[in-house]
């Protein structure tokens, strides 16, 4: 099997049209999704592909469209809806947390909704405080709700795929810094998905495991390699999935180094880091060897400066100041 070097945006371009090809009850439907080819071209040449009934455009609604796609999804089709960015996901909130979720069990389980919401998630470069909210552990607090977070091309087609086909409604958190990103991915006539729920080993490591997700997958990976310049060996956990969490995946890496780094994307209190933390600690701690240490945000609203926002967010200098503190280095 010859794998192809694609870009993130193709990937998920590719999932798409292999979904809309394999079940005609799935369709897309968002803000500029058609005409525009997409506000990040992630439906780039969709609409000539499948037509206006299947690509379809909204008005700036987010709670309007996100609604008629929890209708949509009771009755049978499989919607997949775009948010341009999750932090306007923030007025479908009504939709996406009190209708979506909770549809099966108040319905005595008479409605499915098999939906995906989809979009860019989080910080992306200089977009202020109201676009950069890194919603996914907003999300992740709902039940009924699954939450992924695809950080190469070959996760975000393979996570997107087994979205679509889940009967339970899906938040796939993508990020904007990645679209443009390559990695190499399965051919086309390979029908890739990947499970929800399985986290993955980024590269192996003997000394510390860094666990990460989306963005800051990228920015492990490169920490990784200035660590290995002092001898430092990490091991790199990309998450995947947020909700459910691949608790094992993180426990057998954890035995393996004895010492842990969480780097998140998102504010430090309630935040992802923080459940994952009080996860190890319940039930593997007599394998820790260091306490563990959190890289995130820092706890304020997003700057517009791009020099203050850089001293907000987490970084490789960051991210290897607290490997160096954990591995007592």
């Amino acid at each position: 099997m010859i794998m192809r070097e694609i870009t993130y945006r193709q990937a998920l371009n590719e999932a798409h049209a292999e979904e809309l090809e394999r079940d005609p009850n799935v369709f897309l439907m968002g803000e500029e999704v058609a005409e525009y080819n997409g506000a990040y071209k992630v439906s780039q040449g969709l609409l000539d592909r499948f037509g206006a009934e299947r690509i379809i455009d909204t008005p700036i609604s987010e709670n309007g469209f996100a609604g008629l796609g929890v209708g949509a999804a009771m009755v049978g089709l499989r919607p997949i809806i775009e948010f341009m960015t999750f932090s306007f996901s923030l007025v479908a909130f009504d939709q996406v947390v009190n209708n979506a979720p909770n549809m099966l069990t108040m319905s005595g389980g008479q409605f499915n909704i098999p939906i995906t919401f989809r979009g860019p998630n989080g910080p992306a470069h200089q977009l202020g405080a109201t676009h950069s909210h890194a919603t996914e552990c907003l999300y992740a607090n709902i039940p009924g709700l699954k939450v992924c977070t695809p950080a190469t091309p070959r996760d975000a087609k393979g996570l997107l795929k087994t979205a679509v086909r889940d009967n339970n409604p899906v938040l796939v958190l993508e990020s904007e810094l990645l679209y443009s990103s390559k990695g190499m991915v399965e051919p086309l006539d390979v029908d890739l998905t990947i499970p929800l729920g399985e986290a993955e080993v980024k590269r192996e490591g003997s000394d510390v495991t860094i666990i990460c997700y989306a963005q800051t997958v990228p920015l492990a990976l490169a920490a990784a390699e200035k660590l290995e310049d002092e001898d430092i060996s990490s091991e790199i956990v990309d998450l995947r999935s947020i909700k459910p969490l691949d608790e094992e995946a993180i426990y057998n890496s954890i035995r393996k180094t004895h010492r842990v780094v969480i780097v998140e994307q998102d504010r430090p209190f309630c935040g992802v880091g923080a459940e994952v933390c009080y996860r190890i600690q319940k039930n593997i701690f007599d394998q820790l060897d260091a306490p563990i240490a959190r890289v995130s945000q820092e706890d304020v609203p997003m700057p517009y400066n791009e020099k203050l926002e850089k001293a907000v967010l987490p970084n490789v200098d960051k991210l290897i100041g607290a490997v160096k503190k954990v591995c007592y280095a």
